[in-house]
């Protein structure tokens, strides 16, 4: 095999990102091969890029998120490809949904800010959960009596909504396009639209079978008024993200009621 032909070494890029079964940075396939025979990057380039036009018109796409690129089934076969799976998807309320929004183009946000626009107490399951998840971590304290912990948005919550990175967000305004009428019930049991919900279960199921939900459907009725806010937060110092110092700021906060 003449790794330096790009056409031979995307069908070698193919196989890695199949047996992989995640995103690959251009980094670590480079790592892949012996020094003496890898290619330069410009040919992983080229490589990648015949790899994509070759997926035109095929099931599946090759796609760049944040932690790199991944092969994954086109979103118009998603409903269909879904039924594979006999386990119903996670479903998330609306309340999750609003509490990430806020996160995604808030941050740093602390839990008492998301309180204040939501207008209600953050069930500190919520919390838990994202951070489980791996789509929020904590990047800071705020300076302020308490030391609120900040949260901000993680690699995996850009890959799992198929993302490159925040700069893809879509403007507010936007999403508030998708939903012309838009019911904003804030009570944490409110039931959550259908066409929305089918939009996050679509999200939930497993990545080997499903094309990514954008972020901007999923956050479709978010309010016009949180325009313009920051999203880009290279500035911010790694946190010491001790699972105890988590817990502590969150049992500072309990005295707020809750949902």
């Amino acid at each position: 095999m003449n790794l330096n032909d790009p056409r031979e070494l995307a069908g070698l890029l193919e196989a890695f990102l199949l047996a992989s079964g995640k995103p690959q940075s251009l980094e670590r396939l480079a790592e892949l091969f012996e020094e003496a025979e890898r290619p330069e990057p410009a040919v992983f380039k080229a490589a990648l890029e015949h790899l994509r036009d070759s997926c035109a018109g095929r099931a599946f796409e090759l796609k760049e998120v944040a932690s790199g690129y991944r092969l994954q089934v086109r979103e118009h076969y998603a409903p269909w490809v879904g039924r594979l799976w006999e386990e119903r998807p996670q479903r998330y309320s609306r309340a999750m949904l609003e509490t990430l929004a806020l996160i995604a183009y808030r941050q740093p946000i602390t839990r008492g800010e998301i309180e204040d626009v939501r207008g209600v107490a953050v069930n500190s399951h919520i919390t838990k959960t994202l951070l489980e998840r791996e789509w929020i971590r904590v990047v800071g304290y705020r300076d302020v009596p308490g030391r609120p912990a900040m949260f901000a948005t993680t690699k995996a919550f850009l890959d799992h909504f198929n993302l490159k990175s925040l700069d893809e967000l879509p403007p507010l305004a936007a999403l508030r396009e998708l939903e012309p009428e838009p019911v904003l019930a804030f009570d944490e049991e409110a039931p959550v639209p259908e066409a929305l919900q089918a939009r996050a279960d679509l999200a939930g199921e497993a990545p080997e079978a499903r094309e990514e939900t954008s972020f901007g459907s999923l956050l479709a009725e978010l309010d016009a008024m949180e325009q313009g806010l920051k999203t880009d937060f290279d500035d911010l110092s790694e946190p010491d993200l001790d699972s105890s110092a988590v817990a502590s700021e969150i049992a500072e906060e309990q005295e707020l009621p809750r949902d």
